[in-house]
């Protein structure tokens, strides 16, 4: 253990997988939120940190289950050509479900539902059970990840520890962002569109990078910011007296 703290190539690997970890985290984030929210105010910060405990344990359940984890990537079927693995079923169901529920949020928010719903129809157990259908799917991937990246269980588990921290302090500013701009939460569900598409995508074995995704959103994000930018300065603009 000491030998690994005394590595600089140990330090190296821990705020790379780190990085990595709290990239991959962004869309857990996201849907945090969206989910969270639906749930009365004073229940929301309670639903976001067991939602993250809950990715937390899972994680670090799996990366004790290496074997295991590398296991779910053996063929145990093949359906039109393709050799189809537990992973990849877990990631096709897991794109489905995040295509559904985008959807129905979106028409929600098209339809003028939104409003009306807002901390209504939902309930803790709910929003968590959704929430733990979502960190399944992704911590498979937070974890396949990690062992890809370092050698050590220890760094792997620092890793993740790290990214969940910088997580919870940022899940709750996130949410109340998202709440308060319709059309950043628009472009939130946008996003989980993508990254339902790109999950159904690689269970069909035809993996989009997700370079592409986080850039498209990335560039989504800073039009967003110039939109929000001119609407307050216009706004300021007539608020003023001649």
């Amino acid at each position: 253990m000491f030998q690994l703290l005394a590595s600089p190539d140990a330090w190296i690997a821990l705020a790379t997988l780190t990085v990595l970890e709290i990239v991959l985290g962004i869309d857990n984030i996201i849907f945090l939120s969206l989910a969270a929210n639906k749930l009365p105010a004073a229940r929301r910060p309670a639903a976001r940190r067991i939602g993250l405990f809950l990715a937390l344990g899972m994680r670090i359940a799996l990366l004790s289950s290496i074997a295991w984890i590398i296991s779910l990537s053996t063929p145990i079927l093949t359906a039109w050509g393709v050799a189809l693995s537990w992973r990849d079923l877990i990631f096709g169901a897991g794109g489905l479900f995040l295509l559904t529920k985008s959807t129905r949020e979106i028409h929600g928010m098209v339809e003028g539902e939104e409003s009306g719903r807002e901390g209504q129809g939902a309930t803790m157990l709910s929003v968590i059970l959704q929430i733990a259908m979502f960190d399944i799917v992704f911590s498979i991937d937070s974890v396949v990840t990690a062992v890809g990246m370092a050698e050590h269980l220890s760094i792997m588990i620092a890793a993740v520890i790290l990214a969940m921290v910088v997580m919870m302090i940022a899940s709750g500013p996130v949410a109340e962002f998202v709440e308060r701009h319709p059309t950043v939460k628009m472009l939130a569900l946008s996003f989980l569109l993508l990254i339902g598409t790109s999950l159904i995508a690689d269970a069909a074995h035809f993996h989009i990078p997700r370079g592409y995704l986080y850039f498209a959103v990335a560039f989504s994000g800073l039009v967003e910011v110039l939109n929000q930018r001119v609407a307050a300065g216009r706004a300021g603009r007539g608020g003023r007296k001649p």
